[in-house]
Formats: C-alpha cells, structure tokens, sequence
C-alpha cells in the first residue's frame, strides 16, 4: 500500500548540488505530486519540499539518495494512514 510523504530538503550552495538533486527528483518523477522550491540567494540556500504518493520503500529509497548528496540535508515526514 502507497503512504503519502514529504520531504522536506536544504541545499546549501545550491550552484554545487541543484543539478544532481533535480536529475534524482525525475528518476522518482512517477511518485512526486508536488514540489516547492524557495531560492535563498543571500544565504547561499535553497528549501525545497516535495509531496509524494508511493510504498514506504520507494519514499526511503528517494530520500536516501538525496541524503547522500553533498550539500544536502533531507527530511521525511510519512503518513500512517495508507492510500490507495
């Protein structure tokens, strides 16, 4: 059964890492339903959010993959309540 999650990431010095985290987020593109991004130029950061839709597997492979970015610290927050 599918879980609804989000993932809630930190970029520092995006320029080093946003294009590695954006070609991650289209390899996940089947369960990712929304997506935020706020630019923080003066801090040298990027807060991105993500709302997505799948088995709790899939979610933690997604999250552990951006994890393991430099420069990126990641979050993940899982509904208990399944969806179908």
């Amino acid at each position: 059964m599918n879980r609804v999650a989000v993932i809630s990431s930190i970029l520092e010095q995006p320029n080093l890492c946003q294009q590695e985290f954006n070609q991650v987020i289209s390899s996940f593109q089947g369960i990712v339903k929304g997506r935020m991004g706020i630019p923080m130029p003066e801090e040298n950061m990027a807060v991105i959010s993500l709302v997505v839709i799948s088995s709790t597997d899939e979610i933690n492979s997604l999250t552990g993959r951006l994890g393991r970015l430099e420069h990126v610290t990641v979050k993940t927050s899982i509904s208990k309540k399944e969806v179908s």
